[in-house]
């Protein structure tokens, strides 16, 4: 098996890391210190150079004006942002406009996608429902009435959702068939909520009532729904893994300058223990994001496999949860008193660590929903 990536998504790094050079983590007030939000809105200078570098449509077709590139290519990128913790909506941007080329109209990608390539137009997605526990596709129900569509119900969440120009909202059309509707910020019938991530991000909870989209604005392709999940499951995973990486970097540095004794703290061998369990938890956390993401290319080039691909983002969540927190409380535990100086940047990775894994949502129900999977679908 060949395990190294592709000369374009190789680029593509190589590009992110020129962009994300000069990205400074503690850029905006510290979310310890803030009560609100520590910013208005995301990155924008920052924003303006990933399209003029072509990040922003490094995954759409070369009709769109893209590079025509996929799943992997967006994780080694988003990767690169969580080393810096780029406030940028890169991941919710960029894979609903995965959506909609793959799986809207004709009128809705020629609407959307030139936009959101040059980064003129900001794309984001209601994915937690309600309550963030249960579907979200179930937290809106979408009925026609005289060729449109009507939403009404909640999302709680919504990432940028002060600051994006559309809003892909799952909804659920009565007869347990998952829909995707894209809908503009500013409409009819759209209230916006405010409410504050464990990073200290502005997010949005939205109330659909009476929302109306037309026919062509509406995804009900089969499983396209659950496959813009696994993208941002999948996208997620490549946060904690980058975010993590930049953490056991950090801690390496510190703990071969710390010293005690007369000695490097991390010639001890009770942290150099420590420190290598958690490069476990990492080199682990990347082998099942990678599996997860070519697992979803190769689905929608038609390859299968012995469970579907919701297996293999299983895997990767369950990875990726436990592997970020560990390893954002070990480095706290290694810097001792250091790591919680609101002057240090340790504490903001901590914040943003945290508010991965509850996104990601607990182990447990991931390995529940792997068993369930394994039972369905038995192994030859």
């Amino acid at each position: 098996m060949d395990f190294t990536f592709t000369e374009e998504q190789q680029a593509a790094v190589e590009a992110a890391k020129a962009v994300f050079a000069d990205v400074a983590p503690d850029r905006v007030p510290s979310p310890a210190l803030t009560p609100g939000a520590v910013a208005e809105e995301f990155d924008r200078p920052l924003w303006a150079k990933l399209a003029g570098s072509d990040l922003l449509s490094l995954v759409l077709d070369e009709e769109h004006g893209g590079a025509g590139l996929d799943a992997i290519a967006l994780c080694l990128v988003l990767r690169e942002a969580a080393r810096v913790l780029a406030r940028v909506p890169l991941l919710e941007h960029c894979a609903t406009a995965m959506a909609v080329q793959s799986h809207g109209s004709p009128e809705l990608a020629a609407a959307l996608l030139p936009g959101a390539g040059r980064g003129t137009l900001v794309l984001t997605v209601a994915a937690h429902g309600r309550t963030g526990h249960d579907p979200a596709e179930l937290a809106v129900t979408a009925r026609r009435e005289e060729g449109d569509w009507i939403l009404d119900g909640v999302q709680t969440s919504v990432p940028w959702g002060h600051s994006c120009d559309w809003i892909a909202v799952p909804a659920h059309d009565g007869q347990g068939v998952a829909v995707l509707a894209l809908v503009p910020r500013v409409t009819d019938g759209l209230a916006l909520a405010d409410q504050y991530s464990t990073s200290g991000e502005r997010l949005a909870e939205i109330t659909l009532d009476g929302v109306r989209v037309p026919a062509a604005h509406l995804i009900d392709a089969p499983g396209a729904w659950e496959r813009l999940r696994q993208l941002l499951a999948t996208g997620t995973c490549a946060l904690a893994l980058g975010l993590g990486e930049n953490v056991l970097t950090m801690t390496s540095q510190y703990t071969s300058k710390r010293e005690q004794f007369g000695f490097p703290v991390a010639t001890f061998q009770a942290v150099a223990v420590q420190a290598a369990d958690r490069y476990i938890d990492l080199r682990a956390m990347e082998v099942t994001l990678w599996q997860a993401a070519w697992r979803l290319d190769a689905a929608t080039g038609g390859a299968g496999g012995p469970l579907p691909s919701a297996g293999d983002v299983a895997v990767a969540k369950i990875w990726a949860s436990e592997g970020v927190r560990r390893v954002v409380q070990t480095a706290q535990h290694l810097h001792g008193g250091f790591g919680a100086d609101t002057d240090y940047p340790l504490h903001r990775y901590h914040a943003w660590a945290k508010q991965l894994e509850l996104q990601l949502g607990p182990a447990a129900a991931h390995e529940e929903a792997l068993g369930d999977l394994l039972a369905a679908h038995p192994l030859a």
